[in-house]
């Protein structure tokens, strides 16, 4: 049973003071307890009652809660028989640590609620329970070998009529139930696997505890993290944010709040399957990954391009197995920043999220990733991304291949913002950049740069997660990451401070008039009309802002340096 079901039987007089948010939390017990340390007889997820004869003084609260909260207990209610109003230290202890908190009407017996908790507790068969025992053997025993994730998920299916999928951080799915129990089509949509892995990515952030609940699309799911467990794990004392953007998580369509404990270990058993296979398929990715090191310090301390082209005809039959041509080459590169308070090393956390974010979006399975080569070098990941040629192995005729094809920047990142944004959280950066494609080893130096170039065009736009293209070098925009932060905060309060404290007073809107003035470029109708306004009240809107900055729209130097000010600001 879920905390929640506690609130909704009048007869138990429960009064929520804190902790809403936490209300999906499963109840496996209760435990009825006046020691100041009861830690001993916990186990997690009973709810405790308590007549607060523990507590003498205020300063006793937060030992107490904290004590709760490590056994990991569902909630905590307390007795209002013994001092009345429950007091504001228990309330704000219990805030701290994330613990429900349920008054308890003098009028209702401890043994009350008690008697509803266990009734609804062991409402599961004894039969039930032990088939989820033998369950769980048969998974245990299927393992990578037996047909990896989806041979372990089929079971799920099949055995406890449970629809799960495994995604990657992106909500890409790796593997999981196409179909539903009765054969209809009901494959998990992509939308809704982004959206979940975002709700994910959010929960570990935020420190909440697995399984996460989330509703979506009028089904609700149960989300559970797949921890690395290999050597490249996180030890579980380090900060998230090392693993948050690389781990798998699986998720199923169920409410795991009302589920006994053993099923719960059943899941758990499954996740540590999948995360055998997960560490399997990362090691296979050393050897690309040491490929594309060579590749980037052959490349960076400038070696001949005779040797750069012949490490590339070793790269090609791995990351172009059975193709048979010479391939072209795109670079990209991403960088992962976090605040300035942290350690985290950002460069292994970039080169694993690159290596998601290069797989088709409309991929399935971890094999797609099979041809992207990622080394790491300081805080950045680059990619050494192989486009098939039209030309015999060796040939260097620029015209084999249209340059212009392969990966886009925004295209990208189209389907990972959301989630991506919800793992950087409030602290986190994504920025990422793409080269055109080169056609020789020659190339390659100058390719690295370009996409270095991008990344750094990309760091100057606002957003949690940006890129930029070779395109947009050309453009006046490469100027601006290269402008001082204090020479930008200048210029753009000189022209725009007057506008915003005019607009702050009046309620006036002389910031979005300048915008969709310049991009209407300075065509009154086209931009009367935008707005929704006669055109002469864009004309004493224009005059405002030509009186209040001493600027002529009208000259072309003034309208640059009013877009460049916008753009920067």
């Amino acid at each position: 049973m879920r905390l929640r079901a506690l609130l909704e039987n009048d007869a138990l007089g429960l009064r929520l003071l804190g902790g809403e948010d936490e209300l999906d939390r499963g109840v496996r017990g209760v435990m009825t307890t006046d020691l100041k340390d009861p830690s001993r007889y916990l186990s997690g997820g009973e709810l405790v009652l308590t007549g607060l004869a523990w507590r003498r003084a205020a300063e006793d609260s937060e030992p107490f809660v904290r004590i709760l909260a490590g056994a990991q207990v569902a909630g905590l209610a307390a007795g209002e028989a013994e001092l009345g109003d429950i007091p504001d230290d228990l309330v704000e202890a219990c805030s701290r640590h994330r613990l429900p908190l349920f008054a308890v009407n003098e009028s209702v017996a401890f043994a009350t609620i008690t008697e509803y908790v266990v009734r609804q507790v062991s409402g599961e068969r004894a039969g039930d329970l032990a088939a989820v025992v033998d369950r769980h053997r048969r998974l245990m025993t299927s393992g990578p070998a037996g047909g990896g994730p989806d041979a372990v998920l089929d079971l799920l299916g099949s055995d406890l009529d449970l629809r799960a999928w495994v995604l990657s951080p992106t909500g890409r799915r790796i593997a999981g139930a196409s179909a539903s129990a009765g054969g209809a089509p009901g494959g998990l949509p992509a939308t809704t696997g982004a959206l979940l892995a975002g709700e994910h990515l959010a929960a570990v952030r935020t420190g909440r505890r697995a399984p996460h609940r989330v509703v979506a699309d009028g089904a609700t799911y149960s989300l559970f993290p797949i921890r690395n467990t290999g050597r490249g794990a996180v030890p579980a004392s380090r900060d998230v944010r090392e693993s948050v953007l690389s781990d798998w998580l699986l998720a199923v369509e169920a409410d795991a709040g009302d589920w006994p404990a053993a099923r719960l270990d059943l899941l758990q058993g499954v996740t540590q399957l999948i995360a055998v296979e997960r560490d399997r398929r990362e090691a296979a990715r050393t050897v690309r990954r040491r490929l594309a090191q060579e590749v980037l310090e052959l490349v960076q301390t400038g070696a001949a391009p005779a040797e750069i082209a012949a490490r590339l005809r070793v790269a090609a039959p791995v990351l172009l197995p059975g193709l048979g041509t010479a391939p072209h080459w795109q670079v990209v590169v991403a960088r992962v920043e976090w605040g300035a308070d942290t350690e985290v090393e950002s460069g292994p956390v970039a080169q694993s999220l690159l290596e998601e974010i290069l797989v088709d979006p409309a991929a399935t399975g971890p094999e797609s990733a099979d041809r992207i080569a990622v080394a790491h070098s300081g805080d950045e990941a680059i990619a050494l991304v192989p486009l098939p040629a039209l030309g015999p192995l060796g040939d260097e005729d620029e015209e084999a291949a249209p340059l212009d094809e392969g990966l886009h920047a925004d295209a990208l990142l189209e389907s990972v913002r959301l989630p991506l944004s919800a793992g950087l959280a409030d602290d986190g950066r994504l920025t990422l950049g793409v080269s055109a494609a080169v056609h020789s080893a020659e190339g390659l130096r100058g390719a690295l740069e370009e996409a270095r170039h991008a990344r750094r065009v990309a760091a100057a736009r606002p957003g949690r997660v940006c890129a930029a293209g070779h395109h947009e070098l050309a453009s006046h925009v490469l100027l601006l990451p290269f402008v001082p932060d204090d020479v930008r905060r200048a210029f753009t309060a000189r022209l725009l401070d007057p506008l915003r404290d005019y607009d702050r007073r009046h309620r006036a809107e002389l910031i979005p008039t300048l915008e969709a003035f310049l991009d209407s470029d300075g065509s009154w109708t086209r931009c009367a009309s935008r707005l929704h306004l006669h055109v002469n009240t864009l004309r004493y809107r224009v005059g405002r802002i030509e009186q209040l900055t001493g600027r002529d729209l009208s000259r072309l130097e003034d309208k640059l340096d009013f877009f460049l000010a916008l753009r920067m600001s």
